[in-house]
Parts: C-alpha cells; sequence; structure tokens
C-alpha cells in the first residue's frame, strides 16, 4: 500500500552512475516484498527450489545488490521490527485481500487463465520469519550490513540518512519516508530496470527526492506533508479521507497551515468514516513526528563465498555456474578497490 502523493511531488531521474561511492539505507521489507510480487515464473508463481520453497526474494537479493555493488554502491539495509499498534489493523486488511486474492487465483487455475493468474498471485505472498532470517544471512554474506530496527524500517532508515553524514540517502518506493523526515529519498533503485507493458518494454530509471525541493515547490514544511499524508491516507489510515485526493489535501494544507485548525476542517468527515476507518490524526501525527527510531551503528564486513554457495547452492538449488559467475563480479570489484588503495601510496 503505502502513501500516494506521486501526481504532486517534485523527482529527479537518477544515473545509477551518480550513487558510486555513495551509501544508502534501504527499507528491506518494502525491497522483499517487491522481489516477491515481481521475481516469478511465466504462470505467475514465485521462483521456488526443488522442496518447494520460495527463492524469489533470495535471487532478488543476491542478483540485483551484486549489480549494484559492482556499480560502487554502499548498501545498507534496514529491518522492520515490532510493528505500532496501529498498523494491526492494516495488516488484517491485507489478510483480508490476500484471502479474496486466493479464491480468484484458484478460479482463474481451473480455467486455466495464465493472465489472471499472475494477477492474483503476487497478492498472495507473505514474509515469514524463515524468510526473513535466510534474507538477513544472505545480505551479511554479502558483506552487506544489516541494521534491526526497534519498529518500522523506513523510519529507521530515514532517521540514519538524516543523522549519519556518510548514509546519502534512504532507499524505498513508499512515499511514508518522505513524512518520516528521510533528507533524501531514492525510489526504484532495487526493481528491474525492464517493465513489462501492453505496448512492450519500458525503461524504469532509478529517481530521487529532495525533501527540501518537496518543500520549496509546495509551501510547506514537514508537520505540514504528514497533515497531507494523513488526508490521503497513511498504512496507518489507509482510506485517508474519501473525496480528498493529493491536490485537495494540497489546497486544505496550505489554507488552513496547522494541524489543529487542518483537522478541525476535516473534523465531520472524519467522524461520518466507516467505523473501522475512523482514526486518531493525533496518534498518527506523532507515529511520523516521534518514531521508535535508534542510532544504530554498522560496519562492513568481507564477502563470504563459501556462505553464499551454502545458502543459494547447497539449501536452495540454484545454478553453481550462474553464482560463480556473478561471484567473480564481486572478485573483480575487490581486486579494484584495492588497486585503488594501492595508488594512493604512489
Amino acid at each position: 500500500m503505502g502513501l500516494n502523493i506521486r501526481e504532486i511531488i517534485p523527482r529527479k531521474e537518477l544515473q545509477i552512475s551518480d550513487l558510486k561511492g555513495k551509501m544508502v539505507c534501504v527499507d528491506a521489507f518494502n525491497t522483499l516484498y517487491q522481489f516477491l510480487s515481481t521475481i516469478r515464473q511465466p504462470d505467475g508463481t514465485p521462483l521456488m527450489d526443488n522442496k518447494k520453497r520460495i527463492t524469489s526474494h533470495l535471487s532478488g537479493i543476491f542478483y540485483r545488490n551484486v549489480n549494484l555493488l559492482s556499480d560502487g554502491i554502499k548498501l545498507v539495509y534496514v529491518f522492520d521490527g515490532e510493528a505500532p499498534d496501529l498498523k494491526i489493523k492494516t495488516y488484517k486488511k491485507r489478510k483480508e485481500a490476500r484471502d479474496i486474492a486466493k479464491g480468484k487465483y484458484e478460479s482463474a487455475k481451473q480455467e486455466e487463465d495464465i493472465e489472471e493468474m499472475k494477477r492474483y498471485s503476487s497478492q498472495l505472498l507473505r514474509l515469514d520469519d524463515e524468510m526473513i532470517e535466510e534474507s538477513k544471512e544472505l545480505l551479511l554474506a554479502l558483506g552487506i550490513p544489516v541494521v534491526q530496527a526497534p519498529s518500522e524500517g523506513e523510519a529507521e532508515a530515514a532517521y540514519l540518512a538524516r543523522h549519519k553524514s556518510e548514509v546519502y540517502a534512504s532507499v524505498s518506493q513508499d512515499y511514508d519516508s518522505l513524512l518520516f523526515g528521510a533528507p533524501k529519498l531514492v525510489r526504484n533503485l532495487t526493481i528491474s530496470r525492464r517493465k513489462k507493458t501492453f505496448s512492450g518494454y519500458i525503461e524504469i530509471n532509478p529517481e530521487i527526492i529532495n525533501l527540501q525541493d518537496v518543500f520549496n515547490k509546495l509551501e510547506i514544511n514537514l508537520d505540514q506533508l504528514i497533515c497531507l499524508g494523513i488526508l490521503v491516507g497513511t498504512d496507518y489510515n489507509p482510506r485517508g479521507i474519501p473525496g480528498i485526493g493529493q491536490k485537495r489535501a494540497l489546497e486544505i494544507v496550505q489554507k488552513f497551515k496547522t494541524p489543529i485548525r487542518i483537522f478541525k476542517e476535516v473534523e465531520e468527515k472524519i467522524n461520518n468514516l466507516p467505523e473501522e476507518d475512523k482514526f486518531d490524526w493525533k496518534e498518527i501525527f506523532e507515529l511520523f513526528h516521534k518514531p521508535n527510531v535508534k542510532n544504530a551503528d554498522f560496519k562492513f564486513e568481507e564477502v563470504n563465498e563459501k556462505k553464499i554457495k551454502e545458502i543459494l547452492v547447497k539449501e536452495h538449488d540454484f545454478s553453481e555456474e550462474r553464482i560463480e559467475r556473478q561471484l567473480e563480479k564481486l572478485r573483480e570489484l575487490k581486486e579494484k578497490n584495492k588497486q585503488k588503495g594501492l595508488d594512493k601510496w604512489f
């Protein structure tokens, strides 16, 4: 789900080379769900090993990150901790949606409707504890640091980008990162760079959103951006307020300025929402304004080739030849970095 304010947010296209030598904090759950929903077999089912265990997330972690590491980008993955109570309602709704999708997928399967199977299969998957732990293991084996957030991963990534000078940006597809105060948000970094459409394939390039540019263009501040997000709908109030889209929300925020006056203006609309969609704006505002985060430390370790092969080849039946070709890229990168270090002495 996530916050939808795409139409009003200024952004710039980014070349991968623009991130060379820079460190970014990746919203791990957001990225892993991308891998699960996009890395699939022709009938829409996820990749699996010989024991029918899902491996789409491992494939994404390995191949996509090897490419990014080869491009000279320093990655830190930030995992979700305990979800705020307010998000439990969202999880329940997602489960209901999965149950509906499951029924539609089974119907499509009986009718051998491949397109409909693809459509609904992506809505069925969820990350379980085993998938999360093996994702962490593989990342660490790749030499990529893992940070365990106390609560929301994207809030922690935004905090690190804001408070650690060595962190250039946070990486996520969700605009909620901006509400958590991420100074720079990079989108489309870990997804496939080609997307299939009805008219063929289109190129998808990374893009960067600078929070200060957002403030300047929309003529609002962070508190007002949080209010705008709540009006449109966040993970804590997914439906938002019906009838108030991105542009109307911006008009309200610009006119009434302060959170108290903004939500006084829409108080009647909130009160008229169905019981399951009603929300306390002050509670949501505080979650964005003062999220549960920590000043996490992390360090970059050497690539552990033996562990990578153990996880992917031995445990999950990946092709050893293909894994070896990718590991060669990392060896070349290590050699290049070593040579750079030597050159400094001469």
